[in-house]
């Protein structure tokens, strides 16, 4: 199990990346009440948690559900995580003109946008079923599980402790940690599509 749990751990810190998403949650709770703030970060947490264990369990049955086979699923996963990596390497804006006007309309960001698709998004999803689909057995399983509560308890506590961080810490360095984590994830998108394509060369 703890094997797995440290391989899950690994490729989920820089594809969830709660230090990126701290800057958009940040801007998305500005004016609102610290006690409102908390609570959402709170509950981005849970629901970052609940979203990834339940594909974690019943990722795999959805794959047989749907004919997908693990390849498949490594070589679009690598794609869309090589994609979210490439978007903050370029500093692109997390979320579109049109997304910022609707999240300003709202009281509680918790879990759209912020658990999904900010931070359990396709990437992390695709990541957490990947690995249980390799990890069949219930105790590598429960590492895959056990990632995921370490990942939502650290976006519960970057979130909630970091926000008043933000801008002391300014935005120049907020860029440079996104551009580091996202040429992480870049590579990690590589090593993953490029497990599919080795799948698919010798089945």
């Amino acid at each position: 199990m703890l094997p797995v749990f440290l391989a899950a751990l690994a490729a989920l810190i820089p594809i969830t990346n709660p230090v990126a998403a701290l800057a958009a949650f940040a801007g998305m709770t500005t004016g609102m009440p610290a006690a409102s703030v908390h609570r959402q970060a709170w509950r981005t947490g849970i629901y970052v948690g609940g979203i990834l264990i339940v594909f974690a369990v019943v990722g795999t049955l959805l794959l047989s559900f749907l004919g997908i086979g693990l390849p498949a699923l490594q070589v679009a996963g690598g794609l869309v995580v090589m994609h979210s990596g490439f978007g903050m390497l370029s500093a692109k804006a997390p979320l579109s003109a049109v997304e910022r006007h609707g999240v300003a309309a709202r009281t509680d960001v918790s879990f759209s946008p912020m658990a999904l698709p900010l931070i359990a998004g396709p990437g992390a999803i695709g990541v957490v079923i990947a690995l249980s689909a390799r990890h069949p057995a219930l105790l590598e399983r429960l590492g895959v599980i056990l990632a995921c509560v370490v990942i939502a308890v650290a976006t519960s506590l970057v979130l909630r402790y970091g926000t008043s961080l933000v801008d002391k810490m300014g935005a120049t360095v907020i860029g440079a940690l996104t551009r580091v984590m996202g040429f992480l994830i870049l590579a990690i998108g590589v090593e993953i599509g490029m497990h599919g394509l080795l799948a698919f060369l010798h089945p």
